[in-house]
């Protein structure tokens, strides 16, 4: 079973599909899983929402709860999973394994929720090398050790291609923005993606969590490329929060590209060179 969208992709590209006996609420990739059990839920109704309404809407789950998630320990149960897919790099983005392990009663292991011997595997990515670990982690749990190495040396065959076509270019002063309301700039994986694109990236940290800036420092930036990517948004819904706040946009200077951020670059998994490949051409394009 996979609380977490990244694991479930990485799953699927080992060629596991069919072990895969339960979701979490945000898993939609590849379309063929969406049938599977969803075993977690958001605690408050997210959809159709502003970025500035779901740091309001998260902000009071943490408050009044404690998470942002609820489980459904009746469905973990009945999948009967002998491998547990979580994650602890972030409280808002997925389950973390920290609620996982709390929601379940110490004296059940070996009962009623979990099969005696069942992992728990937590894939804590931050950069791109982890996410390579990450998918050799998964690989040894399912015994599927040479398809992802296989799968691996494709991922760096493709950014290595990137890198080399993007080489001796003058590389165009880059702004990401991972949330508008309020602003925030990229950490983890995003700035190395940015970097192997051919962009020169302006704030943000690689290897690092994402941290907040204010409109007048980003405007103090004077970028020439601003990639709207919020975490978790697909390309739509960021068109749509770069049009509520175009008039701040604006202000910022140069060309806005909007991304599709829930698919390439919010998910430590196969799709971040999907990502880097758009990269490329968002920082290029004329």
């Amino acid at each position: 079973m996979s609380l977490l969208p990244s694991a479930t992709e990485i799953v699927c590209a080992l060629g596991l599909e069919d072990r895969l006996v339960g979701i979490s609420h945000s898993c939609d990739y590849p379309q063929s899983i969406v049938d599977r059990p969803r075993l977690s839920r958001p605690r408050a109704k997210l959809d159709g929402l502003s970025s500035g309404e779901i740091d309001e809407a998260i902000r009071a789950a943490l408050r009044d709860y404690g998470s942002v998630y609820e489980i459904d320990l009746d469905r973990l149960a009945a999948v009967e999973a002998d491998l547990v897919l979580t994650q602890g790099i972030c409280d808002v983005c997925a389950v973390p394994e920290s609620q996982l392990v709390a929601a379940i009663d110490p004296t059940l292991k070996g009962g009623p929720l979990f099969r005696v011997g069942t992992e728990i595997l937590s894939l804590d990515a931050h950069d791109l090398s982890a996410i390579f670990q990450s998918i050799r982690d998964v690989g040894c749990a399912t015994g599927t050790s040479d398809r992802a190495e296989r799968l691996i040396r494709d991922m760096q065959r493709r950014i290595d291609a990137v890198r080399t076509r993007v080489a001796g270019r003058v590389r165009p002063r880059v702004l990401a923005l991972e949330w508008l309301d309020p602003p925030y700039v990229p950490g983890h994986w995003v700035p190395e993606l940015i970097e192997a694109a051919g962009g020169e990236l302006l704030a943000g940290t690689a290897r690092r969590p994402s941290y907040r800036m204010e409109w007048t420092e980003l405007r103090a930036l004077e970028p020439e490329v601003v990639l709207i990517m919020p975490c978790g948004f697909g390309l739509w819904e960021a068109r749509r929060e770069a049009e509520r706040y175009a008039s701040e946009l604006r202000r910022l200077g140069g060309r806005v590209q909007w991304l599709d951020a829930s698919a390439y670059f919010s998910r430590s998994g196969p799709r971040v060179v999907d990502g880097l490949e758009l990269l490329e051409s968002a920082i290029f394009s004329m």
